[in-house]
């Protein structure tokens, strides 16, 4: 078979052929570059001269590159623009991929030979990456069970490649129940309350699944705005119980994969030595420990309770007022928090959207990048594309191309939803200079125009804070590249980027009504400014139980049984409020998964606080684009992928103590 993964790619900065590319040629050329990349393992650790870092840690960063150039390509595919056939696919490679790369953590010749490097090191002539790179692939074979002897070797490789395979079953089983559900509005009753652009976007979604009327799907802007904006309670309560019942149909049940990840979870644990799930991750992380997260998570949680209840007082007063019952159910919080918006800040969205189109925010975030780091965007038309929803451009500074951004914008069938940023090739100079291709996905409901909310505009800059950290990265070696990074600082370039988007001198060059180019009104800005902290109760205390339920989840040390029932008995403990929901009930909650984020669901409120001392810095500047701070920034966050210890990097741009303190003030959560 001639198959198009095994060849060059005369493409446009060597992209994937994606035209070429089948569901049938990923198997062959992955089983192929597997045997090839354990060939170049073999001669690494079968090596009788003396060890180097050349022959070590570097050969271990060259022999990677082939293979990972694939299996991103079906990474990235099996997300975005997924078919029967990629998830079969998908389903059969997890768990072999998965059992290769354990078998090469744990070749006792290879890591004897990594372990001797490790104890030269010291005398050899290294730079500050060099011993980083070093570092990291001793950590990486350690974490990954390289220690043991015997049958706990074995047992932790059996323990990895069933996680594979279970958590693809998972992604799938989330991703169907999304695609297969749509509810369907059938006569003008069904449209109560909904503004033109949602009609325009739920009829759209129809047409796209063949449906007639108008349909609401379970991608999160289309959920979230018919919560929001729905005068009928009965509908909104149908599309509460859809979507907060992913992952629970009898056909796709997740939590017995549930109860079985967490059993493997605590066992690869217990086999390296720690006491749970949690210790073990986190002993990798900026945190360290379950401990430090709980000093962070438990008075974020109280601050954040209070806060909510004012906000509930609130809602019970319009509540009443609409002739719905004072104890208000999850599924009109957003609807009823809607007309206190309108009350308070005369905010409607009808009024603020027209003046986010997408296509002014993507020219925002482009403004920043060039006035912060100096980069411009040129579209290219010709790039290869899996889907004509995908964008592209070429990604220059100081007239050379440094990169490729890729944008897949809009919710469709067969793509997952959420919103991530991805790599089709990392960034790296050594073996030649490779030039990064990064793609954000987001999953807006497609409009002519189309227009954003405002939460909808914090998620496009929060995503290109990542590609912004793919595309600057300068390092010599693709493992340290990027957002290869700790996971709890992963998220601290791209909530950075997230403040520049209010900046009022963006909003006045970009944020222009759709229809009449106008720009914003000065008291229309005003109030979108005052109501930033609007409901920020109400949304951290659904991200706070989310992050508490994964940190206990992980310390049960024998696992849980019961999914369900150690989820309602956490949110008793905390004193959830019922009418908050869970943002994450486990048999939908694919950041700890199908997600990488086990242990881990914290990051983003651990990044917060290093994200709120960051932007202080640009604001007591009084230049919110400070030429020497975004150097600083570029050079030591953005720039600096994993190739020096992270709280290192942090210090070294803020030059102080990060506080939680600012984190609150800057939620609005401290009275």
């Amino acid at each position: 078979m001639n198959n198009p993964l095994l060849q060059a790619w005369d493409t446009p900065h060597q992209l994937p052929p994606f035209d070429l590319i089948r569901a049938e040629h990923f198997a062959p050329a992955i089983e192929q570059l597997m045997a090839e990349h354990r060939r170049a393992i073999s001669a690494i650790a079968a090596q009788t001269g003396p060890v180097s870092f050349a022959n070590t840690a570097e050969a271990l960063d060259a022999a990677a590159l082939p293979l990972k150039r694939v299996t991103l390509v079906l990474h990235n595919l099996c997300s975005s623009h997924s078919s029967p056939e990629l998830r079969a696919v998908e389903r059969e490679l997890a768990p072999r991929l998965a059992a290769h790369h354990s078998a090469i953590f744990l070749d006792t010749q290879l890591f004897a030979r990594l372990d001797e490097a490790m104890r030269a090191a010291p005398g050899w002539e290294l730079s500050e990456e060099q011993r980083r790179l070093l570092q990291r692939w001793h950590l990486d074979f350690t974490l990954a069970g390289a220690r043991l002897q015997g049958e706990a070797r074995r047992e932790f490789a059996d323990c990895v490649a069933e996680l594979a395979s279970l958590s693809a079953a998972f992604g799938q089983n989330v991703l169907a129940d999304e695609t297969e559900y749509a509810l369907q509005l059938q006569n003008e009753a069904d449209l109560a309350g909904l503004p033109g652009w949602l009609r325009d976007a739920s009829a759209r979604a129809a047409r796209e699944r063949g449906l007639d009327g108008h349909a609401i799907t379970l991608a999160r802007s289309s959920t979230v705005a018919f919560l929001t904006h729905s005068s009928r309670a009965d509908l909104r309560q149908a599309l509460w119980r859809a979507w907060t019942s992913r992952g629970t149909t009898q056909a796709r049940d997740n939590r017995p994969l549930i109860r079985r990840m967490l059993q493997l979870r605590q066992r690869q644990a217990r086999l390296l030595g720690y006491a749970n799930y949690a210790d073990y991750a986190l002993s990798d992380r900026m945190a360290g420990s379950p401990q430090a997260v709980y000093r962070l998570l438990e008075p974020t949680w109280e601050a954040a309770l209070a806060q909510f209840a004012r906000e509930k007082a609130l809602l019970q007063e319009t509540a009443r007022r609409e002739g719905l019952p004072d104890d208000i159910a999850p599924w009109d919080w957003r609807y009823l928090a809607e007309k206190v918006r309108l009350e308070r800040y005369a905010l409607d969205d009808a009024e603020i959207k027209p003046y986010f189109s997408l296509d002014n925010m993507i020219a925002a975030m482009f403004d920043v990048a060039g006035r912060l780091f100096g980069l411009s965007f040129a579209e290219r038309g010709d790039l290869p594309r899996y889907h004509p929803d995908l964008r592209g451009w070429e990604v220059l500074r100081d007239g050379a191309v440094i990169g490729v951004f890729l944008s897949d914008n809009f919710a469709r069938p067969g793509k997952k939803g959420g919103a991530w940023m991805s790599v089709y090739r990392a960034q790296g100079r050594h073996g030649g200079l490779s030039l990064p291709i990064v793609v954000n996905n987001t999953n807006f409901s497609k409009g002519e125009p189309t227009l954003l909310g405002l939460d909808d505009v914090r998620t496009l800059f929060h995503e290109f804070g990542h590609a912004l950290h793919g595309l600057l990265s300068d390092v010599d070696y693709q493992r340290l590249s990027g957002t290869q990074v700790l996971r709890d600082f992963v998220e601290l370039p791209s909530q950075l980027m997230e403040n520049w988007a209010w900046t009022p001198d963006i909003l006045d060059r970009h944020a222009r009504h759709a229809e009449t180019d106008r720009p914003m009104p000065e008291a229309l800005r005003a109030r979108i400014l005052a109501a930033q902290n609007f409901q920020q109760g109400y949304a951290t205390v659904r991200y706070t139980i989310s992050a508490l339920l994964d940190l206990a989840l992980h310390q049960e040390a024998d696992g849980v049984d019961d999914p369900a029932a150690f989820e309602t008995e956490l949110c008793q403990h905390y004193g959830l409020p019922a009418e908050a929901g869970l943002a994450h009930s486990l048999p939908h909650f694919n950041h700890l998964f199908n997600g990488g984020y086990a242990a881990g669901y914290y990051v983003y409120l651990w990044a917060e606080v290093l994200e709120a001392e960051a932007f202080a810095r640009f604001e007591e500047s009084g230049d919110l684009f400070d030429p020497e701070l975004a150097a600083s920034l570029c050079r030591h966050i953005y720039s600096a992928g994993n190739a020096r210890n992270p709280k290192q990097a942090f210090q070294a741009f803020s030059g102080r103590e990060p506080s939680v303190q600012a984190m609150l003030k800057k939620r609005g959560l401290t009275v």
